[in-house]
């Protein structure tokens, strides 16, 4: 079988399967590993595939919202290395607010290891987590998302309004060099503008996959973040305007 021949079928597989791993695409493709990754390094730089942590994904079911469990194997390696790079920017005796999204769970998971640190959070898989570790946790309660594992709506909102953080960690789904910050769904911008209002110091947890992809609703301008936590620097046109809002910059 050509090349071609072979990334189309890839591709067909893909589209129908909508996700799958890596091994199991192997045996379906019946391929070495070497000939996958580079037709699916080809696949991915023309747009027609996804690859994640261990496997790839069909660009039309990315861009329906993921869930959680599919937004954690996504760009898996940057989202850890920036969730240790905003673990270091609290000190001891700080509150932190956690949002609820797939870097802001691995930042969580972190602090959660500290004795030092108290986290508040509506995030049901930190909470799952929070088990494991040592860190006093508060629960946010409220009505669940599945998708995103999310607590929302009036409960969490209301019960959010009692409670102050020095730090709040938020995630995105999506980022615009001149709107902001957006996410897929009302209840979530609400509850993130919540988290920001009740932080004196708010941090923005991303890859540099958002950039350039704005989502359906918009919770945050830049002036509203103190902190960009990112993987890789953004142009430097970008760089600029991000500063004049007086943001601070960290590349993981």
């Amino acid at each position: 079988m050509f090349a071609h021949e072979r990334q189309r079928a890839i591709q067909q597989i893909v589209q129908t399967r909508r996700r799958l791993s890596f091994a199991e695409l192997q045996k379906l493709v019946k391929v070495s590993p070497a000939t996958l990754r580079r037709d699916l390094t080809e696949l991915e730089a023309s747009g027609d595939l996804i690859r994640v942590h261990g496997g790839v994904m069909d660009p039309a079911y990315v861009r329906a919202e993921l869930s959680l469990d599919d937004r954690v194997l996504r760009n898996h390696a940057a989202k850890k290395a920036i969730a240790a790079r905003a673990a270091d920017l609290i000190p001891p005796g700080a509150t932190v607010l956690v949002d609820a999204g797939s870097t802001c769970l691995e930042a969580g998971k972190r602090l959660l290891g500290r004795t030092d640190v108290r986290l508040i959070t509506h995030s049901v898989a930190l909470l799952a987590a929070s088990r494991q570790g040592v860190a006093e946790v508060i629960c946010v309660g409220g009505e669940l998302r599945r998708v995103s594992g999310a607590l929302v709506g009036a409960s969490a909102l209301g019960a959010m309004e009692s409670l102050h953080a020095d730090f709040a960690f938020i995630s995105t789904s999506g980022l615009d060099a001149n709107e902001g910050c957006s996410t897929t769904e009302l209840s979530e911008a609400t509850m993130k503008q919540t988290l920001l209002r009740r932080a004196t110091r708010r941090v923005l947890l991303a890859d540099q996959s958002k950039w350039g992809q704005p989502s359906t609703v918009r919770f945050a301008e830049w002036s509203e973040l103190h902190d960009f936590v990112t993987d890789v620097a953004p142009p430097l046109a970008n760089i600029r305007r991000l500063k004049s809002h007086g943001l601070r910059l960290h590349v993981a």
